[in-house]
């Protein structure tokens, strides 16, 4: 099990079919570790991942843990999901590669929005830095940490909403 992976899993194969869509995946991955979105930091500590849903289903190809610093990934250093629990804080996936830590917040958007077809998960480039030295000491810290791959100049706003609400970022954990 990775050290950054805060959720059961279980394989139930160890490879996994290349969806449809992998050579697209991999074309904005290489994009987005060109422009410092994704990657390994000076620590490295990677950050960023990639999910595409397969198909008209819940299932979705997501990157591995600890995959930021590969140039090119392939379909080993991905893993395909094939059943979750949010509430339980579980998943059940195909492949060589433990799913990326993120895993769960992937499934909650695909659960959330029928048409979402892909999911990216970055950093800013400058933001990721500066955050990066603030460890989290209340929930408003922690969900400002999540906040920052969205919206930048709503990312505060996103995170006092987060600590109102006396859960967890993802809202199901």
């Amino acid at each position: 099990m990775s050290d950054y992976v805060k959720f059961s899993c279980e394989r139930t194969a160890t490879e996994t079919t290349r969806s449809g869509g992998f050579a697209e995946l991999n074309a904005y991955r290489r994009r987005l570790l060109q422009l410092s979105l994704i990657g390994v930091d000076s620590n490295g500590i990677g950050f960023g991942n990639l999910s595409i849903r397969n198909g008209a289903t819940d299932n979705f190809y997501i990157t591995g843990s600890a995959t930021g610093g590969i140039p090119e990934l392939t379909s080993a250093d991905c893993a395909k999901v094939v059943a979750y629990d949010l509430e339980g804080n579980w998943l059940r996936f195909e492949g060589s590669r433990i799913p990326s830590s993120e895993s769960l917040t992937h499934a909650a958007i695909y659960e959330s929005d029928s048409k979402a077809g892909a999911v990216i998960h970055c950093h800013d480039s400058k933001l990721w830095p500066a955050l990066l030295n603030q460890a989290p000491t209340s929930s408003k810290d922690h969900c400002l940490r999540h906040a920052r791959a969205g919206v930048r100049n709503n990312a505060a706003l996103q995170a006092d909403r987060c600590a109102k609400q006396k859960d967890s970022c993802h809202g199901r954990t």
